[in-house]
This record gives structure tokens, sequence and C-alpha cells, in this order.
């Protein structure tokens, strides 16, 4: 089992609206792609008081070459979707896990 681990930081006068937007738009595309068996979107709550929101959103799937067909097929057009919309008022990082249990 693969994981897709996206950590985004959001300005805080964007989130509400960022957050209703992943949850009804972008997430659901990701999964519509068919490459990903699950999804779950987590805010990490210690933080400093003051400062943007950091959510962690997950994707599983089965292998390698499922998520390297996400990445080459469907990534490009929703990443820059969500560039766009969010320009300025995001920093993101990608990361990739295997689960071992």
């Amino acid at each position: 089992m693969i994981i897709y681990n996206i950590t985004i930081k959001i300005h805080r006068e964007a989130e509400a609206e960022w957050l209703n937007w992943m949850k009804t738009k972008h997430i659901p595309d990701v999964m519509n792609t068919g490459q990903f068996l699950s999804s779950q979107i987590s805010r990490l709550l210690d933080q400093p008081e003051g400062d943007d929101s950091t959510y962690v959103i997950q994707y599983r799937c089965e292998s390698h070459e499922m998520l390297n067909n996400y990445l080459e097929k469907y990534s490009p057009a929703l990443r820059d979707e969500h560039n766009e919309r969010y320009k300025n008022r995001f920093v993101a990082f990608r990361t990739v896990m295997e689960v071992i249990e």
C-alpha cells in the first residue's frame, strides 16, 4: 500500500473557502481518477497561535504504478487548477510513503 501525502499551509483568510473547495471539488476530482482507494484530510493541531493552518491530505493506492499513472496523467491539470485558484496563499510539499503494517 502506498500513501501519497500532501501537506499544505493555507493562509487564514482563504482557509474556510479552500477547505470547502477541497472537500467538495478537488479531493473528489482526485478520487474520480480511479487511481486511489481512499482519501483523508486532517488538520494539524499543534501550531503557534496566529499561524496559518496546516492540513495533510492522504491518498492511498495499491502500487507505485498507480501513483505514477496519477502523477503523469492527472496530477498536472489538477495541481494547476489548485495553484491558480490559491496562488500566493499556500505552501505545499508532497511525500510518498509505503505502508509497512
